[in-house]
C-alpha cells in the first residue's frame, strides 16, 4: 500500500511540469484572449491582478469553465513565448506577501495558484483561477466580469450577473478529478474497463478510441491537455482496480469490514477486510464475501421453512448500495463500514441523512452523488429510485426480523438489521417500528394496515390477536399512524402523514 502512495506521488510530480508546459501551449494556440485568459509580459501591478481574478472567476462560471488563467510571458497578439520577470514569490504589497494580500482581497475565497513554467522557449508564470462557486467573486468589495479583454464592473452588466447566478451550482464531488494528465495506457491500466462494460451490459469495443468514448461520455474520464486524460472522481471509486493508487484521499473512502465473535465491539474480531476495488467494479465480491460469513437461521415462523441466511440477501444488497452512493464524499477521512455482529449487522456511511429518517421508506431518496446514483442503477447495482428501502422492509417482514433502526449520527448515518427474534422478544419500540412500517407498505401497495395483517407479520397466532391490538394502540400513540377512516374504525390504519 505504501509502495502505491509512493508511485502515485512520484508521479504526480514528474507529470506536472510537462502538464504547465502543454497547458501553456494548449493555450496560446487560442485565436485570441478570452474571457478566460489573459496573456501578459511583465506587468505585476497588484491592483490589476486582483480585479482579473475576481472577473476571471465570475466569468469562468457563467462560460461553463472551471477555471481560467493569466500568462505572463506570452506576448498578446502573437502568443509567443517571450519569457518573464515577474516574481509573484518575491511579490510584496506594503508589509504582506503578495499571495497573503491576495487571498484577503477576494471574497469568498479563491483558491487561486501562480506556478512558474520552464517552457523551453523562455520562462512562463501561470496564474490559474477556480471559476466561482458559491456567490460572485469580489476584489476589495466589488465584483468584476470579463468581456473580451475588458475587465468591467459586474454590477454594470445586470445581463450578466443574473447568467453568473443561474449557473453557480454546490461544488460535485464526481467530477473532481483523481488522477491528472494520464495517457489513455494508464487509464486502461488502473480502471477496470471489462468490468464498466459488463455492467452497463454493452460487449466490449474493439478498440482503443471506442473504450475511451464510451467512457467518457459516462465522465469517468475527462479530455485533458497534449491529448491527455483526467480521471474523475466518479470514475475512480467506481472502477479502481486499486483505490490505492489513487492516492490516500480516495483509497480512505474504501469500504471496511468487521465481523466480531459477540454482541459489541469489545467481541474478538474475527474477520477484517478493506475494499480494493472500485464500488461497482468490487460490488458483487463484497456482498459475497459478507453473505459467506452470515450464519443460517433455522426455521421461525411460517416464513423460514428452511435454512436461510442471518440476514435477506437483498436488504444486504439494498442498504451497502444505499451507503455507497449517498455517502458525503466531502468527508475526508471516512468511508463506509459494515460491522458484523452475532446478533445484527450495522452499516455506517459518512454524511447525515437528507431528509427526515421515519420517511425514508416512502419518500424518493435525495443523494449528494447524482451521477453515481444514476450510474450504478443503471448498472443494477441497486434498486430504481425510490423503490429501494421499502424493498429492504418487505424482506424483513417476510423473514419476520425485527424492523430495522435508521440512526443519524453528528457526520454519519447508520442503518442497522436485527436478525431473528420472535415478537416475546422485541422490545416495545421494536414493535410500534414494525408497527409504523407495515402500515406504509401497505399504504404504498395501496392497501391498510389492519389488525390480521400485522398478527401476519409478527406471526402472532389468530388467537393471541389482542397482541397485535396492543402495538396498533401503542403506535396510535406514538402518532406513527391514523385511523384511515374514522366514521368507520374496522376500515384500517395509515401512515399518520398519509
Amino acid at each position: 500500500m505504501c509502495d502505491d502512495f509512493l508511485k502515485f506521488y512520484n508521479r504526480l510530480q514528474a507529470m506536472t511540469a510537462q502538464r504547465d508546459i502543454d497547458l501553456v501551449d494548449h493555450i496560446r494556440n487560442l485565436p485570441a484572449e478570452t474571457s478566460c485568459v489573459e496573456f501578459k509580459r511583465n506587468n505585476d501591478a497588484h491592483e490589476m491582478i486582483g480585479k482579473l481574478c475576481s472577473a476571471i472567476s465570475n466569468a469562468a462560471r457563467v462560460d461553463g469553465e472551471n477555471q481560467g488563467y493569466v500568462i505572463w510571458g506570452v506576448e498578446d497578439g502573437t502568443h509567443d513565448v517571450v519569457g518573464t520577470t515577474f516574481d509573484p514569490n518575491a511579490k510584496t504589497v506594503g508589509a504582506q506577501v503578495f499571495d497573503l494580500w491576495l487571498a484577503n482581497q477576494l471574497q469568498p475565497s479563491v483558491p487561486f495558484n501562480f506556478r512558474t513554467v520552464n517552457h523551453p522557449d523562455g520562462r512562463v508564470v501561470l496564474l490559474e483561477i477556480p471559476a466561482a462557486t458559491s456567490a460572485p467573486v469580489t476584489f476589495s468589495g466589488t465584483a468584476y466580469i470579463r468581456i473580451g479583454s475588458a475587465t468591467p464592473k459586474l454590477s454594470d452588466y445586470p445581463e450578466r450577473y443574473q447568467q453568473l447566478i443561474e449557473q453557480m451550482r454546490p461544488y460535485t464531488w464526481e467530477n473532481g478529478v483523481a488522477d491528472q494528465y494520464v495517457t489513455s495506457d494508464h487509464v486502461l491500466e488502473v480502471l477496470d474497463y471489462a468490468a464498466y462494460f459488463r455492467l452497463i451490459n454493452h460487449p466490449l469495443p474493439d478498440n482503443r478510441d471506442g473504450i475511451l468514448e464510451f467512457m467518457s461520455a459516462d465522465q469517468l474520464i475527462t479530455k485533458d491537455v497534449g491529448g491527455k486524460w483526467n480521471i474523475t472522481n466518479l470514475g475512480a471509486i467506481l472502477f479502481a482496480q486499486k483505490l490505492s493508487q489513487f492516492g490516500p484521499a480516495i483509497e480512505r473512502k474504501a469500504v471496511r469490514f468487521i465481523a466480531y465473535d459477540g454482541r459489541d465491539k469489545t467481541a474478538t474480531v474475527t474477520k477484517r477486510h478493506d475494499g480494493v476495488k472500485g464500488y461497482a467494479a468490487g460490488f458483487e465480491g463484497l456482498i459475497d464475501f459478507i453473505n459467506g460469513l452470515l450464519p443460517e437461521n433455522e426455521h421461525i415462523g411460517q416464513a423460514l421453512r428452511q435454512s436461510q441466511p442471518l440476514f435477506p440477501e437483498l436488504a444486504i444488497r439494498e442498504l451497502v448500495a444505499n451507503a455507497l452512493i449517498h455517502q458525503d464524499m466531502t468527508i475526508t477521512g471516512m468511508g463506509p463500514q459494515i460491522e458484523l455482529f452475532s446478533d445484527r449487522i450495522e452499516i455506517t456511511n459518512p454524511g447525515i441523512p437528507l431528509m427526515q429518517l421515519d420517511r425514508m421508506i416512502d419518500l424518493p431518496p435525495r443523494s449528494r452523488n447524482e451521477a453515481l446514483a444514476s450510474l450504478m442503477r443503471r448498472m443494477g447495482i441497486c434498486e430504481e429510485q425510490g423503490s429501494g428501502l421499502d424493498k429492504v422492509i418487505s424482506q424483513v417482514e417476510l423473514f419476520q426480523l425485527p424492523p430495522p433502526l435508521f440512526k443519524a449520527g453528528e457526520q454519519s448515518m447508520q442503518a442497522i438489521l436485527y436478525g431473528p427474534r420472535t415478537f416475546a422478544n422485541m422490545t416495545v419500540d421494536e414493535r410500534i417500528r414494525a408497527c409504523y412500517f407495515h402500515a406504509v407498505l401497505k399504504f404504498l401497495a395501496g392497501d391498510r394496515m389492519k389488525n390480521a395483517t400485522l398478527c401476519e407479520r409478527f406471526g402472532i397466532k389468530p388467537s393471541n390477536a389482542a397482541q397485535a391490538s396492543a402495538v396498533i394502540k401503542q403506535t396510535l400513540n406514538a402518532n406513527f399512524i391514523k385511523v384511515a377512516d374514522p366514521d368507520h374504525p374496522r376500515a384500517g390504519y395509515i401512515p399518520s402523514w398519509a
